[in-house]
């Protein structure tokens, strides 16, 4: 079995055995035809259709910055080729960073494809402007370029996102192009039990697309991608109801009812998903309920990047021991101490063991057993766990989402 791992693999040898359990989605294929696809979601949205938009000049549409999978360089062009059918001439392309690193030029090129012409900016967090306020008191601060357009369209992927339920949909607003006051306030929501992930009725979320209406977020145009990062399903329209249409299909295909096992080695698939742990660490999210209570749960990432995040880093630094990183999440919230704090608190009641490139001290830093390869991995479970431990693959943990039956 080939496991993804930065641009390559990890090949792991299971035995054919009921020791071993493999997680698989129920996939679909990819559409024979990607663009004919997403024309069709553009033909037939849920909610207003672009054509609703014609008297508009100026659009800023929104898309995924490097750390995303969401194939911006396929949705772009028939997208385009529409609004300037339209007669919409300015249109101006923003990578929604949040709060993010800035991208290089390669990457912006790469992710716009034969789309590098069109008009290009990132976002810039503190050049926003302030709109309103949600009914949970999340300031509406949005990047002014965007603010100012007449037509708002978001872009993405739409997979299972660890506190915001899903990805896609108003995301591409809030944290896309808003400003760090906006995310914090937004993001400190994860604290509420209702903010994981697969979940609709969810703070975070919820929270997420009453700012993009206050805001103005006129249009999405969103994909569903297989594990080979394919085009599976377009969906266009209003940001909640095509966005819902899009998560019904990411469940059809991703959520997975599991009997718990004392062992789960869960990959978070290649890049861009284990460019760094912040990433990563998604993917461990969505296996842990797959696991027993003191079982190992083996994560597979690269992190060619490191930490991915200075205060996931600090935090992790400064903290003692794994019990005080989760108590001091419970006294005060900071974007990117959450990430230690979320590792922290698995790590009290799991085995938590990490595949990677990076530095053991680093790995052991962030409350993980380090590991130089699977191999040697499975051999730490097991010593814990025993040579009979029953044993969960999830190949494509990015993706893939366990619960319990």
């Amino acid at each position: 079995m080939k496991l993804g791992y930065g641009t390559g693999y990890l090949n792991l040898e299971v035995e054919d055995d009921e020791r071993f359990e493999l997680v698989l989605p129920n996939e679909l294929s990819g559409a024979p035809d990607e663009t004919k696809e997403i024309e069709m979601a553009l033909d037939d949205p849920v909610g207003p259709t672009l054509q609703d938009f014609e008297r508009c000049k100026r659009v800023a549409i929104m898309a995924s910055d490097v750390t995303r999978p969401a194939p911006s360089h396929k949705m772009l062009p028939p997208l385009v080729r529409r609004l300037e059918e339209l007669g919409i001439s300015e249109v101006l392309v923003v990578f929604g960073l949040g709060t993010h690193r800035k991208m290089t030029v390669e990457e912006e090129d790469r992710l716009l494809g034969g789309c590098a012409y069109i008009p290009h900016i990132q976002h810039d967090k503190d050049a926003c402007v302030h709109l309103g306020e949600t009914s949970r008191g999340t300031p509406v601060e949005i990047l002014e370029d965007v603010a100012s357009s007449d037509l708002k369209i978001g872009t993405g992927n739409i997979e299972y996102h660890y506190y915001a339920g899903y990805s896609g949909g108003a995301k591409a607003l809030l944290p896309g192009v808003s400003s760090e006051n906006s995310v914090n306030k937004n993001h400190a929501m994860m604290v509420d039990p209702l903010a994981k992930s697969g979940s609709l009725n969810n703070p975070v979320r919820l929270d997420m697309e009453e700012a993009a209406g206050i805001a103005g977020l006129d249009f999405i145009l969103n994909v569903v991608l297989n594990s080979k990062k394919e085009i599976v399903r377009a969906v266009a329209g209003d940001y909640v109801k095509a966005h819902r249409a899009g998560a019904k299909v990411v469940d059809e295909m991703y959520r997975k009812i599991v009997k718990p096992a004392e062992i789960v080695i869960t990959c978070a698939g290649g890049r861009p998903k284990d460019i760094n742990l912040f990433q990563a660490q998604k993917a461990m999210d969505n296996a842990k309920e797959a696991v027993l209570p003191g079982g190992s749960l083996i994560l597979l990432a690269e992190c060619a990047e490191g930490l991915g995040h200075p205060v996931f880093e600090r935090w992790a630094r400064e903290a003692e021991c794994a019990k005080d990183c989760v108590e001091r999440f419970g006294r005060e919230y900071e974007f990117g101490g959450h990430k230690a704090a979320l590792i922290a608190k698995e790590s009290l009641e799991k085995d938590l063991i990490l595949v990677s490139s990076m530095r053991p001290k680093l790995a052991e830093m962030c409350f993980f057993r380090h590991a130089k390869s699977l191999e040697e991995a499975l051999t730490m479970a097991r010593e814990r766990q025993g040579k009979d431990a029953r044993t969960i693959v999830m190949p494509h943990g990015a993706q893939t989402l366990a619960t319990r039956g």
